[in-house]
């Protein structure tokens, strides 16, 4: 995910897709595990992800479906990316229902465009 815009910006132009065209899917540690948010747009918040993605395709203005994983007891740098790369403490069901839940969102974007 971190270097996801050196694929999604050529991959885009190659499609000749327009940019309000693109759907991302992504963790939010800034969201309660389990909640999902979408939005079209918006800061990066220093997600690394969305930083490179942003870098490759020119602009932040894309669809994003925010998966809350939640966040560590902590602020520095290291351990939020072990926690964000870590397995999930919640129990593989909950997880099945956060993914499901995020899909549905990604669905209902798809749909009303």
């Amino acid at each position: 995910m971190n270097d996801a815009g050196a694929s999604a910006g050529p991959a885009r132009g190659a499609m000749r897709l327009p940019l309000e065209r693109v759907l991302v899917v992504h963790d939010e540690i800034d969201l309660p595990f389990g909640e999902v948010r979408s939005r079209f747009g918006g800061g990066l918040a220093g997600h690394n992800g969305l930083k490179s993605l942003r870098a490759g395709l020119g602009s932040p203005d894309f669809w994003r479906v925010r998966a809350g994983v939640g966040r560590p007891d902590s602020t520095d740098p290291e351990i939020v990316a072990g926690y964000v790369l870590a397995r999930f403490r919640e129990p593989a069901a909950d997880v099945g229902v956060l993914v499901e839940r995020a899909a549905d969102a990604a669905v209902a974007i798809i749909a009303e465009s």
